[in-house]
């Protein structure tokens, strides 16, 4: 999208819900990073400064920007999120993730909002919206959609929930559900319906990604995960990459490399022992694939991020 943060001002008719969201965000989070709140699925942040494009994952979720901006990179391709723009999530992928616009003044402010695709799925039987056919062509498991009153007054809302606890374990739910809704209702609502829609082919590649993300330290064969997911192995091939834009094999590495990474940084493992706990029988080829992803070997990377942690 070429829309910039220029492109819009405060007489326009979202300013108003614009800036009592990122007064909000600001009072979540005081510092830099990402906190919880007292409702689960939710979760705030802020920035200070850009970044540089990190890999990451990105597990199903729904992401609502009130200052600033971010953009997600896919297979090379930009999804931006920003005050004009939400992102939503459908399935667990490896991606690139970078703030683009942030500043001390006016820090980055977003929230993200976990998604079930079970719960959408309920939701789709329960309301008049429309579900897609079975054999319909599948798209990216991400994208981006412009913002919309109703879902900002429904995501407000939410945030004003956490002003009020004795209502939140009645009314969150509620709310949460209406931000589904406003989004399967959305401009590009039919992506999150195929992902949710029972038997769909998109629906099938989410079984497989969910088999890789438990058992992502065995050795799968394809033809394997293929049954799980009631598909040829050239068709789950075929439609693995269109949703994700990698092969599963390539899935499979990206959750290794993450995990592993996750093991050195937060307990402290050493390179040889996080290969193992992954699934990985080489440390060198662990190595030489960690460097390709990450941009270091592992021992200098994570060295480098627990310096940036202690500067920060």
């Amino acid at each position: 999208m070429s829309t910039t943060l220029a492109d819009y001002t405060d007489d326009d008719p979202l300013a108003a819900p614009r800036n009592e969201l990122a007064a909000r965000l600001s009072r979540l989070a005081p510092t830099d990073g990402n906190h919880d709140t007292a409702i689960e699925q939710l979760h705030v942040s802020r920035a200070t400064d850009t970044t540089q494009c990190k890999p990451t994952v990105y597990e199903p979720a729904i992401f609502v920007v009130a200052q600033g901006r971010k953009q997600a990179l896919l297979d090379g391709e930009p999804y931006f999120y920003d005050p004009l723009h939400y992102l939503v999530v459908s399935v667990t992928l490896p991606v690139g993730g970078q703030i683009i616009e942030a500043s001390a003044e006016k820090p980055f402010l977003g929230l993200r909002l976990s998604v079930d695709p079970r719960d959408v799925s309920a939701l789709m039987l329960e309301t008049d919206t429309r579900a897609v056919a079975a054999n319909a062509s599948i798209d990216r498991g991400l994208y981006s959609a412009r913002s919309t009153a109703p879902l900002l007054d429904a995501v407000l809302r939410l945030l004003r929930l956490l002003d009020a606890p004795q209502d939140t374990a009645v009314l969150a739910p509620l709310a949460i559900r209406e931000i589904y809704y406003r989004v399967l209702v959305g401009e590009l609502g039919d992506r999150l319906r195929e992902l949710a829609t029972a038997d769909s082919r998109a629906d099938r590649v989410s079984r497989a990604i969910r088999i890789l993300r438990t058992r992502y330290t065995e050795s799968l064969r394809i033809d394997e995960l293929a049954e799980a997911a009631c598909m040829s192995a050239s068709a789950l091939h075929h439609h693995f990459k269109a949703v994700t834009a990698m092969s599963p094999l390539q899935f499979q590495k990206h959750l290794r490399l993450h995990e592993a990474r996750r093991l050195m940084l937060a307990l402290g493992l050493e390179a040889n022992a996080a290969a193992h706990r992954v699934g990985y029988e080489s440390a060198s080829q662990f190595s030489r694939e960690y460097k390709r992803l990450f941009g270091a070997p592992p021992k200098q990377e994570i060295d480098r991020l627990r310096e940036a942690e202690i500067a920060a």
